[in-house]
């Protein structure tokens, strides 16, 4: 494998799999390295816009032919270590880098300038408010940070920006092919059942993440299993672990309704709880994990308090989008697992919980039975619907149920064991768009359940894509429905 500080010879092949924004993102960087770049994909139009431009392509078939032409293969971070493509780079003894490793390799090599200090996120849940928090941290203190990863934009397209921090949030895809990345300071959040089709199991999906934690610094959640183990086995000369109690030596926690550091100082106050704008525990974890890795590059108590007190919320990530007759409307659509769909809804204490939709084989039992006992009632959408039913007729079942689907009949069903009323909304996809017309009736559904003082969440536990193009046009559709039903 070439050296880190020379990240490719000049001169060397180069097969880049994806020819998408990331694909993009390492052609750019790659060609001024005066190395021969060739693009492969299955979508024969991004290759063939490419193509027009002057870079070089190759169908699938005929990359798998010629590997053996190649000298690295820089991957997109879609691509499993099944796909055919990347097991036969690895047979031929062929190295596969992710783009974020090509981008450790170019910053460490001083190509543009001094390296910079990385500061990553992973987790299964809570990536993109953590790192948007530390990104806020950064600025506040005056350090030059870039916002980037999986948020925004590729590490690679941003290298040449002026910036002595890099705000990263990483998924395990990227890490998985990130094997050389020491950042200054990583952060797993937490680890929970997902994406186990793209890594083949728990343990490796687990290993793919514990890269973040292979720097100096390391950070983890001690409240979730998982990733306090992950901890406990880090190579990293400091481990410092947050959680949401009373912080012991090396931790961050909570004391008194503040946020306390007593890892990078002796109980030093950071900040309120209060002044921390996401509901509910996860937002004190994800602030917790900012101010741990903003503490780990000495970032003071000051500007981690300012950049709390005026952070506001992404979009679709437990977004406040209305408060009508005292019930609040929550629109958590990133919620795309039973993990982060149960700390949403463990954010308020009373919830109409909006679910569906693709589950993508995670089971929901352990979150609805966590759950169970602050559902007002429950609306269920998509495919797999039928699977959350089940789960809520087994934990709980005196929880009014509505599906909404589509079609000519609907009906009412009395469960015998409780007689509570499980209801089928359908709704007229004739005169309107799928989507509208399926959030249209989810929100009558979920007026009709709620009463003041609940919150309507929409945190669906499950992928977009059976009824929507992602999660942001799901959250788009009910957030409009919001608007046309309910103010």
């Amino acid at each position: 494998m070439p050296d880190v500080a020379e990240p490719i010879a000049s001169g060397a092949a180069v097969l880049v799999t994806g020819a998408g924004i990331t694909g993009q993102a390492v052609v750019a960087a790659l060609e001024p390295l005066g190395v021969r770049v060739t693009v492969t994909d299955d979508n024969a139009a991004a290759l063939a816009a490419l193509a027009e431009r002057g870079t070089a392509t190759l169908p699938p078939a005929d990359a798998l032919a010629g590997m053996a032409a190649f000298d690295v293969v820089v991957t997109s971070p879609g691509f499993p270590p099944t796909a055919a493509v990347l097991t036969a780079a690895a047979a031929a003894g062929i190295p596969v880098w992710g783009d974020v490793e090509l981008a450790w390799r170019l910053d460490r090599s001083g190509r543009f300038g001094p390296p910079r200090q990385w500061l990553v996120v992973t987790g299964t849940n809570g990536k993109t408010t953590t790192t948007s928090m530390l990104h806020a941290m950064l600025v506040a203190a005056g350090r030059r940070s870039v916002l980037c990863g999986n948020i925004g934009d590729p590490v690679l397209a941003l290298l040449d920006q002026p910036a002595e921090v890099l705000a990263v949030e990483l998924s395990s895809f990227q890490l998985h092919w990130a094997p050389s990345l020491r950042p200054e300071a990583g952060a797993v959040l937490n680890v929970a059942e997902d994406h186990l089709d793209w890594h083949g199991s728990m343990s490796a999906y687990a290993q793919s993440k514990a890269r973040a934690l292979t720097g100096r610094v390391a950070v983890a959640g001690l409240d979730d299993a998982v990733a306090a183990r992950l901890l406990e086995t880090s190579p990293a000369p400091l481990r410092v672990g947050f959680r949401l109690g009373d912080p012991a030596p090396g931790e961050l926690g909570v004391r008194g309704g503040m946020l306390v550091d007593n890892a990078f100082a002796d109980g030093l106050t950071l900040a309120p709880v209060d002044s921390i704008p996401v509901a509910g525990p996860v937002g004190v974890l994800d602030a917790l994990a900012a101010a741990a890795l903003a503490r780990a590059v000495g970032v003071t108590a000051q500007p981690i308090a300012e950049a709390l007190a005026d952070f506001q919320v992404g979009r679709h990530r437990a977004e406040v989008v209305a408060v009508v007759d005292d019930v609040t409307y929550v629109d958590d659509s990133k919620a795309t697992n039973p993990h982060a769909a149960r700390a949403s809804v463990t954010a308020y204490p009373r919830v109409v919980w909006i679910a569906g939709g693709l589950l993508k084989g995670a089971s929901v039992d352990e979150m609805v039975a966590a759950v169970a006992d602050r559902l007002a009632g429950a609306v269920l959408i998509g495919r797999d619907r039928a699977i959350v039913a089940e789960a809520l007729s087994r934990h709980a079942p005196d929880v009014p149920v509505v599906e909404v689907v589509t079609g000519e009949d609907s009906g009412v069903l009395e469960k015998p064991e409780t007689g509570v009323t499980h209801v089928t909304d359908v709704v007229d996809t004739a005169a309107r768009p799928l989507a509208d017309a399926v959030m249209t009736g989810v929100v009558r559904a979920a007026r009709r359940l709620s009463r003041p003082g609940d919150a309507v969440v929409l945190a669906p536990a499950g992928a977009s894509f059976d009824q929507f193009s992602g999660y942001g046009h799901r959250g788009d559709a009910f957030a409009a429905a919001v608007r046309a039903v309910v103010r």
